[in-house]
């Protein structure tokens, strides 16, 4: 059991949900992402987030596409997002998943980079745009070195997908509450919930839920029916502010609302 899964099983004997806040790393500079993630922690964050500029970011909406675009211009690579969790890990033992796309781990390598990574200190590894029918490879080599590959559900996943992914996802599963980006519109009609619901009569593993929301009173919809709520763009916005006043008021009043 890693750090991820240790957490998630704690806070349902304490029927808590999981905060679980979103940073793209390098944006605006390395060190100014170190201190946001420390700052996640200390407002409360049970696991943390760390975005991986790329190019192409298909899932990513504007907000989360500009923060990877300034940070690729400061040079961010994924070793050097690698190098900023290794860093962390010396201040630092808050799960640490990171949120990446394919073409930058093909290139790493898929050995390598999991060996970095939880040389590191990752936990766990997002990638939208390697499902889990492609991901054999990476999934043994992830399980073997007990770093979490997590995988996505969405509103159109059907019983087999839901199926698959249950299987494949360790950690956790994250479910994209919108059929489109990161930062579009959350709809809070009863469809979440009702998917979620679904989801649960396949798998009991934990469902973090992500993409779109943006409020404190949207966290506190999705904690009602899920096991975490990821916060993305709306954070990402606060971050190009004031990082000890009005970031520091949004994380506190999101912890409160996520319980």
């Amino acid at each position: 059991m890693n750090r991820i899964e240790k957490v998630f099983k704690k806070l349902k004997t304490q029927n808590k949900k999981a905060f679980i806040p979103y940073i793209m790393a390098g944006d605006p500079s390395i060190e100014k992402t170190k201190e946001i993630v420390l700052m996640f922690e200390e407002c409360g964050a049970d696991i943390v987030e760390l975005g991986v500029p790329f190019t192409d970011p298909l899932a990513d909406g504007p907000t989360i596409q500009r923060a990877a675009e300034r940070a690729l211009k400061n040079g961010v690579t994924l070793k050097k997002v690698i190098a900023l969790v290794k860093d962390l890990r010396q201040k630092t033992k808050i799960p640490l998943v990171l949120m990446t796309y394919y073409n930058p781990v093909f290139k790493y390598g898929e050995e390598r980079f999991i060996a970095d990574a939880k040389d590191a200190g990752v936990d766990g590894v997002i990638i939208p745009d390697l499902p889990p029918d492609e991901a054999g490879e990476f999934i043994r080599l992830a399980k073997n070195a007990a770093l979490a590959s997590i995988f996505l559900l969405a509103p159109t996943s059907t019983d087999e997908r839901i199926k698959k992914v249950a299987r494949a996802s360790t950690g956790f599963i994250y479910y994209v509450s919108i059929t489109g980006i990161t930062g579009a519109q959350l709809l809070l009609d009863g469809s979440i919930e009702k998917s979620i619901t679904g989801i649960r009569k396949i798998t009991d593993k934990s469902i973090a839920v992500g993409f779109g929301v943006s409020t404190p009173d949207e966290a506190k919809a999705v904690a009602g029916v899920s096991d975490g709520v990821i916060i993305g763009s709306a954070i990402v916005k606060k971050a190009q502010g004031n990082l000890n006043g009005e970031l520091r008021d949004f994380l506190l009043t999101l912890r409160e609302a996520i319980k």
